[in-house]
């Protein structure tokens, strides 16, 4: 299986939650202690080891704030 990395540009976030509802293997949450310049919550990757880059994270934000990387094993 694939293993990812995702990364986000933080600055644009404004903490939906869409990429959590969609993340199949549910690696990330909603970080409640830390929060961007426009005053919202990030996301943050629990367990980044998981993650299979299957890019539905990026595919459903409205914004275009993560990339996801495929990455070699």
């Amino acid at each position: 299986m694939a293993k990812g990395r995702i990364t986000f540009n933080f600055e644009k976030c404004k903490g939906c939650m869409l990429c959590v509802h969609f993340c199949p293997t549910k690696i990330l949450e909603l970080d409640k202690e830390n929060i961007n310049q426009k005053g919202y919550n990030l996301i943050k990757v629990t367990e980044p080891e998981k993650c299979i880059a299957c890019g539905f994270c990026g595919m459903m934000c409205p914004d275009s704030v993560i990339t996801v990387y495929k990455v070699a094993v």
